[in-house]
């Protein structure tokens, strides 16, 4: 499970005892050597850290990939053992407000330096960026960008709609998915039923009504924005999407259903940017469907963020502090986050890089153009269903909240917006 706080508080005190380091570049001739914890052991981002690796001996470097399998909870609970037991590795996979509760844990390292070289933070998102320096310098790296909101549509769904019309607002979304019912499709939205699947369908709700509530009630948990009528508005729309859904879908990977996806026994589908990745693996090609912005009602992209990154933990071994030199100069080089992006079906976190070349999907080079656009309008915010918007305990009192207001069709917009509030003030 994850660390709770009396755990993160009990373990802090170890940690506190030691000042962050600066950054130590190693001296002399030592060849670079890393130890790795990760989730990314197959498919896709298997296929992506392997080729991180292969990149970091190609330098001269030791690549010591140890992958835990399985959900985000197994592998830190192997991180925590080997905090606890004085040896944590070099660098691990770590995301969103967990990389500020978990560097109180034990030292980190300061990569301001590098990151300064790099010119980094300058092509970074501001909201992502703060995420990964949380007491003012950066010690974690992030490495790819998803969108949660992004939208599938199925060809033949759309074919089977006559509909040739891209949704842009939630109206519009809710008219397309009518029309697919009355053409013939079942079931006009995906869905796999797991508790992300369905904070991911509340947030692109909530955010595609008002970017600017969410970020107030769902990243600032302020108590009057919780009470806002754009709230309620949101649950409203989910059940909308909950009622187009296969009922009998539950507790299942979205996975599961692309086939049924694709073939238009369902129509759409709010999913994050990894979803291109698993449909290209499991087959599919790009003509099976289209890869959109999530409906946003002001018109202006808004995209909700999710990130991938590695936090560098502190190490006294000069084999180890050169290893971790060579990978936040890898992490941060716009040809490594090409590489990786273009196996994953992510998109890189340098707002600088260019998807103008081959290797990149349409549907890829839509969400970096999003990615910007929200950025200058202000609409990146941080995804709350992949505990980017708020702590892992926090997330989850949220979550709760949703599903049981999906899976519960008795439940009115206003009860489980009060519901909401009252979960999040438990939590606090």
């Amino acid at each position: 499970m994850p660390i709770t706080t009396t755990r993160r508080r009990l373990l802090a005190g170890s940690a506190a005892a030691f000042a962050l380091p600066a950054f130590v570049r190693a001296q002399g001739a030592v060849k670079p050597r890393l130890t790795v914890i990760s989730q990314w052991s197959a498919g896709s981002d298997g296929a992506a850290i392997t080729a991180l690796g292969k990149k970091f001996e190609e330098k001269g470097g030791v690549w010591q990939h140890s992958p835990v399998p399985g959900f985000t909870t197994e592998m830190m609970n192997k991180l925590r053992a080997q905090i606890i037991a004085g040896d944590p590795p070099a660098c691990s996979q770590l995301k969103g407000p967990e990389i500020a509760a978990w560097s109180k844990i034990a030292p980190t390292v300061d990569l301001d330096a590098l990151v300064s070289a790099a010119g980094y933070e300058k092509v970074v998102a501001p909201d992502l960026a703060k995420l990964h320096k949380p007491a003012g310098k950066w010690i974690a790296l992030p490495l790819q960008i998803y969108s949660t909101n992004m939208l599938f549509l199925s060809k033949r769904a759309m074919d089977k709609a006559k509909a040739d019309k891209i949704p842009v607002t939630w109206a519009d979304f809710n008219e397309l998915a009518e029309k697919m019912k009355a053409g013939g499709v079942p079931y006009p939205v995906a869905n796999g039923g797991t508790r992300p699947d369905d904070g991911q369908k509340f947030e692109a709700a909530l955010a595609g009504i008002s970017p600017a509530v969410y970020r107030a009630a769902i990243m600032n948990l302020d108590e009057k924005a919780l009470q806002a009528a754009e709230i309620k508005a949101a649950f409203a729309q989910v059940r909308k999407i909950a009622d187009w859904m296969d009922p009998n879908v539950g507790a299942q990977h979205f996975s599961t259903n692309l086939k049924r996806f694709v073939e238009a026994d369902m129509g759409m589908m709010i999913m994050g940017g990894w979803a291109q990745g698993v449909l290209r693996n499991a087959g599919f090609k790009f003509e099976d469907f289209t890869i959109v912005p999530g409906p946003s009602d002001n018109g202006k992209p808004v995209f909700l963020l999710n990130a991938d990154a590695f936090i560098f933990w502190q190490r006294k071994e000069a084999d180890l502090q050169a290893g971790q030199t060579l990978m936040a100069q890898l992490v941060m080089d716009p040809a490594i986050q090409t590489m990786y992006s273009q196996i994953t079906g992510s998109i890189p976190v340098r707002t600088d890089v260019d998807l103008s070349g081959e290797g990149w999907s349409d549907g890829q080079r839509t969400t970096a153009a999003a990615l910007k656009d929200a950025i200058a309008s202000n609409q990146a915010v941080l995804s709350l269903a992949h505990n980017m918007a708020q702590e892992n305990g926090m997330a989850a009192a949220m979550i709760d909240v949703i599903t049981e207001f999906v899976k519960n069709k008795t439940i009115k917009p206003e009860q489980a917006a009060t519901r909401l509030a009252e979960a999040v003030e438990s939590a606090r």
